[in-house]
This record gives C-alpha cells, sequence and structure tokens, in this order.
C-alpha cells in the first residue's frame, strides 16, 4: 500500500459471527467505492481487560475459524493482535498482520515470535514510552526476520485514568518505521475509570484523525461497531459502524 493510507477497522473483540460480517460488509463496500483496502481487525482474547468480570472473546481456537470465514467469505485481509508469544506460529497461519499490545511492546520474545512468522508486524506504542523509545522493539523485529513492521500511536498515560496524545510521536516513529498509525479510538479510552472496566468519549475520534492527518500520519486505526453502546469491550470509544465513511472521506 505505498502511497496510500492503512485503514484498520473492525469490532474491539470477537462478539458472533453476525457482528463481525456485518461489519466486514460495510469495510467491502467502502473499500470498492473509495479505492482503498481497509484491514478487518477484531480480537479473538482481551487478555488486558480491566477485570476479572470483562469479556474477553472466544479464545484462539475458535477466533481463527471466526476469521477465517470472514477471509474466505468477504475477502479482507486481517489482523489481530497476540498476548503470548505461543500464539505467533497459528496466528500467523490466518491472517496478514500480526499486533501487538501497547503494553507488550518490550516483550522480546513476543516479538520474536511475530517476526518469524513472515507477516507484516504491528507494534503499538506503550502508554508508558516515547515515539522515539520504539526504535528498539522495531530493531528486534526487524533482526528476527520482520519484513515489514508498522508502528502505532495511542496516546501515553500520566495516571489519573487518562491518556495524553503527543502527536510529534509520529514524525519520531517515522524516522525509522514507514508506516505510523494514529490510534484514534484507543486514543480517547480513560483506562480503568468507570467503576472496574475503561470508558472513554468517542466524540474526540475524528479530531484525533486530523490532527495526526496533520502530522503527516500514514494510517488509521478505527475500532467500530454498529451499536458501540452494545459493544462486550470498549463500548465508550469505539466509533459508531455507520460514521465510518465520511471520517474517511475527509482523510483521503
Amino acid at each position: 500500500m505505498k502511497n496510500q493510507n492503512v485503514y484498520i477497522a473492525g469490532p474491539c473483540v470477537i462478539e458472533h459471527q453476525e457482528l463481525l460480517e456485518t461489519v466486514a460488509q460495510e469495510l467491502v463496500r467502502l473499500n470498492q467505492k473509495y479505492g482503498i483496502d481497509i484491514i478487518f481487525k477484531a480480537s479473538f482474547d482481551k487478555a488486558n481487560r480491566t477485570s476479572l468480570k470483562s469479556f474477553r472473546g472466544p479464545g484462539m481456537e475458535k477466533g481463527l475459524e471466526m476469521l477465517s470465514n470472514i477471509k474466505e467469505k468477504f475477502g479482507l485481509r486481517l489482523l489481530t493482535d497476540i498476548h503470548e508469544s505461543y500464539q505467533a506460529e497459528e496466528v500467523g497461519k490466518v491472517v496478514d498482520v500480526i499486533q501487538i499490545p501497547a503494553f507488550l511492546c518490550r516483550q522480546t520474545d513476543l516479538l520474536v515470535a511475530a517476526a518469524q512468522t513472515g507477516k507484516i508486524v504491528n507494534i503499538k506504542k506503550a502508554q508508558f514510552l516515547s515515539g522515539k523509545d520504539m526504535r528498539y522493539p522495531v530493531e528486534k523485529c526487524l533482526k528476527s526476520g520482520a519484513k515489514e513492521v508498522w508502528l502505532t500511536e495511542r496516546g501515553n498515560s500520566f495516571g489519573y485514568n487518562n491518556l495524553v496524545v503527543d502527536f510529534r510521536n509520529i514524525p519520531d516513529m517515522q524516522e525509522f518505521s514507514p508506516t505510523v498509525i494514529m490510534d484514534c479510538t484507543h486514543s480517547v479510552q480513560r483506562p480503568s475509570a468507570g467503576d472496574g472496566k475503561t470508558v472513554g468519549d468517542r466524540k474526540f475520534v475524528s479530531s484525533m484523525a486530523l490532527a495526526a492527518k496533520a502530522f503527516g500520519t500514514n494510517g488509521y486505526f478505527f475500532e467500530v461497531h454498529p451499536e458501540p453502546d452494545k459493544g462486550l469491550s470498549d463500548a465508550a470509544n469505539m466509533l459508531e459502524l455507520s460514521k465510518l465513511e465520511s471520517l474517511i472521506e475527509k482523510l483521503q
């Protein structure tokens, strides 16, 4: 996707097949209308949820089966995240992009395992690191055989249940990764601020995307849902699926 924005979109977590197909159908329509290639994203296991009571997803085996069905039926490229190094090989057989969660971006064994699959590795910048610090996770992947490494900005945490985005991280990370993506939905989170769960404010998602565009980002990450408030994970910061098209128009 040279000289073109990378778009990643999908529900936070795999809830059920009907949800996946509803989102996938809309992404296919947008791809055809705008000549883009939105990568379908969904997590099979949200292992970093706030509470033991939080919904995590169907697990790797069932989740990969459901994602495979989406690829076969809709022809979309796939992205999902891994939390353990043993997951990389099986996940790499199904998806096109393996994502490393922000809190795990320094985990050497996880990065090496993802890199050795031969898939694109998308590393989310940790909430506790600067953009320039991400040079080292990139080096770990490249020296372990990764052909392409993307980086994703998702804000920094200073405690007190909030995130702050320093958009200077985008050009800083582009010094050593040609593809730097703005995670426009996770950046509006308020971690653990909702009585044992993460909340957020989706009204700022569009502003995050446009600010990132001004700083030269070449990729955008959106968690979307037909009815976000009914979502089983990240409900407060997911974007309404119906609003994705108007935002993509502004970013083209």
